[in-house]
């Protein structure tokens, strides 16, 4: 629901806010006062394209404003803050501002968005219907949800069974045809997998090889070498006059030494501490001399073997120069490899139960889609028929509404195109609805659906410009209590010239215009009491103090409910 507008510099109104209640809320004012600057402001607001002159003579920039209760509003919510704004106490803050050069700004939750986002926010709060308004009605998507609507559980249920089987359908539909049209590069890849798991299991590389091997290959490649150094490392350990170059060996020399000072030690605390380890010293050169000899003999001059290795090492490099580059990489792109080869393999599988329940699915459609067909066409009968009622009521006796139920591929809400066609009297063929209506017939057809469909709506507020064009009398009692019926399930504001219209609102606001013969200024005042009778009496008879019109006044009041 609207809570607050503010207009300044709008047109000829200079600063106005109307504090907008629940319930039925009429702007009466004379010709030329600018009572339809209210709508205007609402069209701003509903990024609708600004426009230059609408600034007031003298003023810098026009700028509406307006708070709404977005409560229970979760999608309008989510817009606000994804664009960086904010809704506070379930408060919507929304504005838009005009210079005198033409430039506008909108703003939503305290932060500057694209005007686009306005009409998308205030799509789902306010449906607006006026002389040159294109009411949501006007486009073939909302006259298949008003119908759907209208039609109730007899569709929706329907719609729950068919919407999954509908997503189902396309998602299995998108993914054949990725797969059709990938054929060719899925030959390619798997190939290219055979091909590569093929070299690889041909060499069978095994994790942690390559360091393996690298270290063998190093050992027989100086094999001879490594031999020399341990038997001249072993021979001056041991003392080997024929190999190595003293006379002595290195053990031999320190048993000598650990006798000398162990003869000696008891004499001396520190000396014996030194023939300790002397002594240990002998022990390990003799240990070492025992490995030295082990290590010779472990040593192996095998040409063929380091050929072998090195040929190993040499397919394995290959490996990992096309799917490394280390082996552990490589083995990753064969498990990787593997899978792909068992998927690449089985999409023929794949496409074939893909084509069956894809199958299935459309045969279900379509006998959904045949159902959904009946029920709407039933629904668009008892529909128009019930907005015929309506418009006699309104004067337009021959008037008479069309719901059209045509045929079309499958979609999101089944095979049918909804559109809703009007004929103003007998003798006219029915015409879309914005081509087959003048401007009030088209706001009193509009207010007739809105009754219809009053129970079914979501929209919050629905605003009225001058529905009442070209009609009075009875039909514009009429249009007043159809107003009232349907504030009892929206917020309703109108834009109206009839007293008769004026006298079934629960809130009345009146356009004042000031003329000083040089400037022009308006202001909005809420009427209530002797205000109201007097601005009715005006609408009546065009003078306030008229006995007879005030007494008219009372009685619509009256009549109205509001005596």
């Amino acid at each position: 629901m609207w809570r607050h507008l503010e207009l300044r510099s709008l047109g000829v109104i200079e600063h106005a806010e109307l504090p907008l209640d629940a319930g039925f809320t009429v702007i009466t004012g004379e010709t030329g006062a600018g009572k339809t600057m209210v709508v205007t402001a609402l069209g701003l607001l509903r990024g609708e394209r600004s426009d230059a002159g609408l600034v007031r003579h003298g003023s810098d920039q026009a700028r509406v404003e307006a708070i709404i209760d977005v409560a229970g509003r979760e999608s309008v919510t989510r817009q606000v803050d994804d664009a960086g704004g904010s809704v506070d106490d379930d408060e919507l803050v929304i504005a838009r501002a005009v210079s005198a050069q033409g430039r506008s700004r909108a703003y939503a939750g305290g932060t500057s968005v694209p005007a686009g986002l306005l009409t998308d926010l205030t799509d789902e709060l306010v449906a607006v219907h006026g002389q040159s308004d294109q009411h949501r009605l006007a486009r073939p998507a909302h006259q298949r949800a008003a119908l759907d609507a209208f039609a109730g559980p007899a569709v929706s249920s329907l719609l729950d069974e068919y919407g999954p089987a509908f997503r189902r359908w396309r998602e299995i539909d998108d993914r054949l045809q990725r797969l059709r049209s990938a054929s060719q590069e899925r030959a390619r890849e798997l190939d290219a997998a055979q091909h590569g798991l093929a070299e690889i299991d041909e060499v069978a590389p095994v994790a942690g090889e390559d360091a393996e091997l690298e270290a063998v290959e190093s050992r027989l490649a100086h094999a001879e070498s490594l031999a020399r150094a341990a038997q001249m490392a072993h021979d001056l350990l041991t003392g080997d006059v024929e190999q190595a170059v003293g006379p002595e060996g290195a053990g031999p020399l320190a048993a000598q030494a650990a006798a000398e000072l162990d003869a000696q030690a008891s004499h001396d605390p520190e000396l014996e501490a030194l023939a300790v380890r002397v002594g240990e010293l002998s022990v390990t050169l003799t240990d070492l001399a025992g490995d030295l000899a082990g290590y010779l003999a472990s040593v192996d001059l095998d040409p063929a073997g380091l050929a072998t290795v090195q040929e190993r090492r040499a397919r394995l490099g290959q490996l990992q120069r096309k799917y490394g580059p280390s082996l552990d990489d490589v083995l990753a792109w064969a498990d990787d490899a593997r899978s792909r080869v068992l998927d690449l393999g089985a999409d023929d599988d794949t496409v074939a139960a893909l084509e069956a329940e894809r199958d299935a699915l459309h045969a279900d459609l379509l006998r959904l889609a045949a159902r959904l067909t009946e029920v709407r066409t039933e629904a668009g009968e008892r529909l128009a028929t019930k907005v015929g009622a309506e418009l006699e009521a309104l004067s337009m006796k021959s008037a008479r509404l069309v719901v059209q139920i045509g045929a079309a591929e499958l979609g999101a809400w089944g095979a049918d195109t909804v559109e809703l066609l009007f004929a103003a009297n007998s003798g006219a063929a029915p015409r879309p609805l914005a081509k087959g209506a003048s401007g009030g017939e088209l706001s009193r057809l509009m207010l007739s659906l809105e009754v219809v469909l009053a129970d079914r709506s979501d929209v919050p507020t629905l605003v009225f410009d001058e529905v009442d064009a070209g009609i009075g009398g009875r039909a514009a009692v009429e249009v007043g209590r159809r107003l009232a019926a349907l504030a009892e399930n929206a917020q309703v504001l109108a834009v109206t010239h009839l007293p008769q219209v004026a006298a079934f609102a629960q809130h009345h606001f009146r356009v004042l215009k000031d003329d000083d013969g040089n400037v022009t200024s308006s202001s909005v005042v809420r009427l209530t009491g002797q205000d109201r009778v007097d601005e009715l009496a005006r609408m009546l008879a065009g003078l306030e103090d008229s006995s007879a019109a005030q007494q008219h006044a009372r009685e619509l009041l009256a009549l109205a409910g509001h005596a």
